[in-house]
């Protein structure tokens, strides 16, 4: 019977089955189960999961390193996790490929003015509306992370004025940044398309709200790739009825799936995806790669990557 430490997988089965292989190839040392296949309990070492089942410290004694499946931590319960045990957050090329292409399709969609063609073309109405270059265009990231930077050099190349703010100082070549509540007014202000790109911690729940909305220039947009409780519902309809907003594309929502009839799936003014912003990236096996060089980096006793603080949840 093998003795290899094991490596257990609990998400998605069909992206498990693409790991499965990679792993077999690239880290045979490895034995490699896909969730409830635990094997011998007291063989984890390692496991990926979107959520961790409970009692980890009971169910895997000897449990050394927990990997997120996904480029957020937010649906973890750090306070039933051992305190001891490394969390790593996925952020794999695909993933941060697939935000970009995301983003830059809805700021383009918003810079052209493509949903007021869209009502237009409805109503079988021709009227060209006036076109801006985009370095007319202010365009502002919430959140400075490995997604957000990319966003922002990928916009930056296409012209756009861009800004961003985050909780602690960044430097971004070529992009003013702001940090934490003094410098989010100023953000807030310059900024006609607003892309929140958070994580959701306590600080960031109900960020999206009236009182940030009014901050905006009248008639801004906004582009919610975050997670879905950063916004308030209410507000977001609110603003949109005065003109506060002009249009809001949301690929996150609370809760996910929006039940039947919601006015999110009607409202003119909304562009609504089941969140889908990075998922081209999710089920491929090359994601597989980037946690056995993680691992290849804890064995070696090489700092690990994407290492979440538990304190801040992210």
């Amino acid at each position: 019977m093998t003795s290899n430490p094991i490596f257990l997988y609990k998400s998605d089965p069909v992206r498990g089955r693409l790991w499965a292989e990679v792993f077999n190839r690239q880290a045979p040392h490895i034995d490699f189960r896909i969730w409830p296949d635990i094997g011998d309990a007291e063989r984890v070492r390692y496991l990926a999961a979107w959520v961790p089942p409970p009692d980890l410290a009971h169910q895997f004694p000897n449990l050394e390193l927990l990997f997120s499946s996904g480029a957020g931590v937010d649906q973890f319960d750090f306070s039933v996790l051992p305190p001891a045990l490394p969390v790593v957050r996925m952020v794999e090329p695909g993933i941060v490929q697939g935000m970009v292409e995301y983003v830059t399709h809805a700021v383009l969609d918003l810079h052209r003015d493509m949903p007021r063609y869209r009502r237009q073309q409805r109503e079988q109405c021709w009227q060209p509306l006036q076109v801006r270059t985009a370095a007319e265009r202010r365009v502002g990231v919430l959140g400075l992370g490995s997604l957000g930077t990319a966003v922002l050099q990928q916009l930056r190349s296409l012209g756009f004025d861009c800004a961003g703010w985050s909780r602690t100082p960044h430097e971004i070549e070529g992009v003013p940044c702001h940090a934490g509540p003094e410098g989010l007014p100023a953000f807030l202000a310059r900024t006609e398309i607003l892309i929140c790109l958070l994580p959701l911690t306590e600080a960031t729940q109900g960020l999206l709200n009236a009182a940030l909305f009014a901050q905006l220039p009248q008639g801004a947009s906004l582009v919610q790739v975050g997670r879905g409780p950063q916004l308030v519902e209410a507000d977001l309809l609110a603003a949109l009825a005065s003109g506060q907003l002009a249009e809001a594309c949301l690929d996150v929502t609370d809760p996910e799936p929006l039940p039947a009839g919601h006015p999110l799936y009607t409202h003119p003014r909304v562009r609504l995806t089941p969140h889908i912003s990075w998922a081209a990236g999710e089920v491929q096996a090359a994601t597989a790669d980037k946690f056995i060089a993680q691992l290849t980096r804890y064995l070696q006793g090489e700092p690990l990557a994407d290492l979440v603080d538990a304190q801040r949840g992210y």
